[in-house]
């Protein structure tokens, strides 16, 4: 199998820098012992004080605290436009005519409006999108509020039907009064966003992280950074743990090496240091709790790259067993309730809309199908699903009816000779998938997730790839994150397997959308 693809995941557009675990031992009982004699150490080499930190500052919490204020208010006159904007539609145009129509005027919902672009606002706030670190993240902005407006949207209904409130809501104004709140809010935090931008603001907003050791986590995480010109991070240098082996490297992609851990109290006023990452610590448990102890006197970020767990690092949750503090694995995106039925409602409805779509597209490529090879126009294949659970993949037949004759199941190569003619450009234009929206709607697969594989492919994957397995805690897709980046087929699976780990740990259903779109222009490697 050849590789494809050499880069990594999260050197992708929508790859999230911060999505790493952050330390609670800043907190906990382990850093409230710290050790005096290291933590003397860590001083020693700089004078500095809480104090000539704090004041060197060019960058004050209110700065950001200024900007969320901007974009709560901004939020604030959006969403009340929004509900105007949704009135003079349901009242004043031909939607009125749908469902129960009662003349009222604007005086009479006013009550409306203002209950619901303050609750909207709230939920907002609640999903997490009034925070400093948000300001610079777009997309998860983005996401979260379109999560946020359908919760809203659903919630303000219950609470005004349950409640009775008067006048009766209408049901069709609710519904566009989302619809046009969230398409409004796009436009505005674009314009935010493009605001935010400016080299200037840019600057002020950025989180200025210093690394403690190094790793290829960090290593990745740099580069990530380093591509991103928007990037919410900013990396100022790196220290040396005081056991770290010396290894001579002369990597260009390290940041600027500023000394030592003993120096690292100085660093932080002398650049103005917001976040600390432990890339790699080879010091002692004193030393490492001594350094989140300083941390917390000063203000700044701890937070720990967990390189002992290899995948679903953004499943990490820190639980209390019997007072115990406790870190693993525990939860991904797909494992909430809420985004399991919304990914499954989409999944629905998109399949049954796909269908009806497909079916003229079914109806000419079968037949043209049937005149160049006379036989059956659908293929039947078995496939691994979610949790290793096998079931049977409709597709168009693109091959000869004795393609694995003697030879058994095998990968599709580049201008493979069992393919028919009309079956090259199925394959090509992925239309020899379309029966799967089937497949979809049963529940079997997903429009968006990892590709199913055969089980006699794959039966030794699980030993000879490390994770292959993990991805079948989703369930497969259509199409997907892989996929769209050139890896199908016979490519490299091992770099495949990155890719569908990464989009399960980093699902969203704006995700989704962008991936389903993608996949009508990325075509790499489909033959």
């Amino acid at each position: 199998m050849k590789a494809s693809a050499s880069h990594s995941p999260l050197s992708e557009p929508f790859a999230s820098p911060e999505g790493f675990a952050s330390s609670s031992l800043a907190g906990g009982s382990i850093a409230s012992r710290p050790s005096m004699a290291v933590g003397s150490a860590l001083t020693a080499s700089v004078p500095a004080t809480p104090n000539h930190r704090v004041a060197s500052r060019t960058s004050t919490p209110s700065t950001g605290f200024r900007w969320i204020a901007l974009a709560v208010a901004g939020d604030l006159t959006i969403a009340a436009l929004g509900s105007l904007l949704a009135f003079y539609v349901r009242f004043h145009t031909f939607v009125r005519d749908l469902g129960v129509y009662e003349a009222l005027s604007m005086r009479q919902y006013l009550g409306h409006m203002v209950l619901g672009s303050i609750s909207l606002v709230m939920v907002l706030g609640w999903m997490g999108v009034y925070q400093r670190s948000s300001l610079l993240r777009p997309r998860w902005v983005a996401d979260r509020i379109l999560k946020g407006v359908v919760m809203w949207t659903i919630g303000f209904l219950t609470f005004t039907l349950a409640f009775k409130l008067q006048p009766p809501i209408s049901r069709v104004y609710t519904a566009l009064n989302g619809v046009c709140v969230f398409a409004l809010l796009e436009i505005w935090r674009a314009f935010l966003t493009r605001l935010l931008r400016q080299p200037k603001r840019l600057n002020v907003l950025r989180q200025r992280v210093l690394f403690v050791g190094w790793s290829p986590d960090a290593a990745r995480l740099h580069r990530t950074l380093a591509n991103d010109p928007y990037s919410a991070l900013s990396i100022v240098g790196m220290v040396t743990p005081t056991n770290a082996p010396l290894d001579g490297s002369t990597d260009q992609n390290r940041p600027t090496h500023l000394g030592s851990l003993a120096q690292v109290e100085g660093l932080l006023a002398r650049h103005e240091v917001d976040m600390v990452i432990v890339a790699d610590f080879y010091g002692q448990r004193d030393e490492f709790t001594s350094l989140s102890a300083l941390c917390e006197r000063e203000l700044v970020q701890f937070k720990i790259i967990p390189s002992c767990f290899r995948i679903f690092v953004s499943g990490l949750h820190l639980e209390t067993i019997s007072g115990t503090p406790i870190l693993g694995v525990d939860r991904l995106p797909l494992d909430s309730p809420l985004n399991w039925a919304i990914k499954r409602a989409t999944d629905i409805v998109g399949s049954l809309v796909g269908l009806v779509l497909a079916a003229p597209i079914i109806a000419l490529f079968g037949a043209l199908v049937w005149l160049e090879s006379r036989g059956a126009i659908f293929y039947r294949q078995r496939r691994t699903g979610i949790i290793g659970k096998s079931f049977d993949i409709f597709k168009i037949r693109s091959m000869k009816l004795d393609a694995e004759a003697g030879k058994g199941a095998q990968w599709c190569q580049e201008n493979d000779p069992r393919r028919l003619r009309v079956g090259a450009f199925m394959r090509k234009y992925n239309i020899d998938e379309v029966p799967q929206f089937w497949n979809v709607l049963k529940g079997e697969m997903s429009l968006v997730g990892p590709r199913p594989e055969r089980p006699e492919l794959i039966q030794n994957f699980k030993h000879d790839i490390p994770h292959y397995n993990a991805r079948h805690h989703a369930k497969p897709g259509m199409t997907g994150w892989a996929q769209i980046n050139g890896l199908r087929g016979d490519t490299d699976l091992a770099e495949r397997i990155k890719y569908d780990l990464w989009y399960m740990e980093n699902w969203s259903l704006f995700l989704d959308f962008q991936i389903m779109f993608m996949t009508f222009f990325k075509r790499a490697n489909a033959y």
